[in-house]
């Protein structure tokens, strides 16, 4: 059995790979293809350049994540069936002999931090050469390092206490120790929606009320009118980082707040502002919000109960390369190997959140007027350089939004 977990393994792992290289390379191909010409629906909005800066911007930061992508694999194979994970839990069996959970999270933290450290040369690559390149980054490097520092630090403060808890719960909880965990996981990311925009998010940027006297009142007559309540407007400071321009609703029950890149509300005029704010109103009457936590405490559940029997058999660690079974291995390698089987998943959740992306234009459009929604669309395609011309089946497995043209047509026809 283990023999068969392995060779599953490595073949699903090399199969993968490959299939996300000839995805991106299909993309790269199919982008280029079109570089030359505007589509005819964007024509008179979008000029020559404009489109062949996004298909020139959109190559290099699929080039960047090829080859990230290869790093990924390599680095996954080391830890798993290269003995990596063994490797690391011997040093700490060394240090740490009698005290499991500790040595555990250790375990777990180093593996993890593993993981992080090689990601951090191409989040460099992007921001300070692809974004600099296309003039997009307002990051510094002492930013970037600052930025860093507080995500390993809000990851450590919001992460060891859930750790802790899992391991305390899988050592001693009995045979269910994955239902309890599930509960305690569930509750968890309830709290984290709940304090994530007055505790964590203004720990990365400044957020403040929305001044501008005539577009708050249009907002919030909006708001009225949809039945949405929400703790207030505000403002980020998106410049800081970036000149890409964004809106979104946080929060959770009373905790709700819109908030607006300001390089959006500079790129924007108020009527094409309020067709961006009635697109993401329609997410939550359509509670596409709310399907997709009870979505994933779903598969949480699911995962957890798999996880609960993987752990009781011995195949499931001799497979991934590990000699020394224990809980903390266990749930270690799940989380590394998971996404390898569950890959090939990722086109039908791509296509629930297109689909969740035409019912809020739908709701838009009869909230708003649909054609300020195309308005706003296009400049956000042609100023954050999104590509029209996506190749259909790498959009298919990635995009969470539809394609330009085929989201720009259906909102015209309700214009008519």
């Amino acid at each position: 059995m283990a023999f068969t977990l392995t060779t599953t393994f490595v073949v699903l792992l090399i199969a993968t790979t490959l299939i996300r290289i000839w995805l991106g390379t299909r993309h790269i191909r199919h982008v280029q293809q079109y570089r030359n010409e505007v589509p005819q629906a964007f024509s008179a909005n979008i000029t020559l350049q404009a489109h062949q800066k996004a298909a020139d911007y959109t190559t290099d930061k699929t080039k960047l994540v090829l080859m990230e992508t290869g790093a990924q694999a390599v680095l996954l194979a080391i830890l798993t069936i290269g003995g990596g994970l063994q490797w690391i839990d011997a040093v700490w069996r060394d240090i740490l002999p009698a005290h499991e959970i500790a040595r555990g999270a250790l375990v777990i933290c180093s593996a993890m931090l593993i993981s992080g450290l090689i990601d951090i040369p191409f989040d460099y690559y992007k921001t300070f050469t692809i974004d600099e390149k296309f003039g997009f980054n307002k990051m510094t490097r002492a930013m970037f390092v600052s930025d860093l520092c507080k995500q390993t630090l809000v990851g450590l403060a919001l992460g060891a206490p859930i750790l802790f808890a899992a391991l305390w719960l899988m050592q001693g909880a009995g045979e269910y120790w994955w239902l309890y965990l599930w509960v305690v996981w569930s509750l968890f990311n309830l709290l984290m929606l709940a304090i994530y925009p007055t505790v964590i998010a203004p720990f990365f940027n400044k957020f403040n009320p929305l001044q501008d006297e005539g577009l708050k009142q249009r907002i919030e007559a909006l708001l009225t009118k949809c039945g949405f309540k929400s703790q207030g407007l505000f403002v980020m400071d998106g410049s800081a980082r970036s000149s890409h321009g964004n809106a979104y609703f946080t929060g959770f029950g009373a905790s709700k707040r819109v908030v607006f890149f300001d390089t959006l509300l500079d790129r924007l005029n108020t009527d094409e502002i309020e067709a961006v704010l009635a697109h993401e109103l329609g997410h939550f009457k359509h509670k596409h919000v709310v399907k997709r936590i009870a979505l994933m405490f779903f598969v949480s559940f699911l995962g957890l109960a798999l996880l609960g029997w993987l752990m009781n058999q011995p195949w499931f660690y001799t497979g991934l390369g590990v000699t020394e079974p224990s809980n903390y291995m266990a749930l270690l390698l799940f989380l590394l190997v998971s996404p390898v089987f569950l890959f090939l998943l990722r086109p039908i959740m791509a296509s629930y959140s297109r689909k969740n992306e035409f019912e809020a234009d739908r709701y838009a459009a009869t909230h708003a007027n649909a054609k300020h929604l195309v308005e706003a669309l296009v400049k956000l395609y042609r100023d954050n350089a999104s590509t029209l011309t996506p190749d259909p089946l790498h959009s298919a497995f990635y995009d969470s939004h539809p394609p330009a043209s085929i989201r720009v047509s259906k909102l015209a026809a309700y214009t008519r």
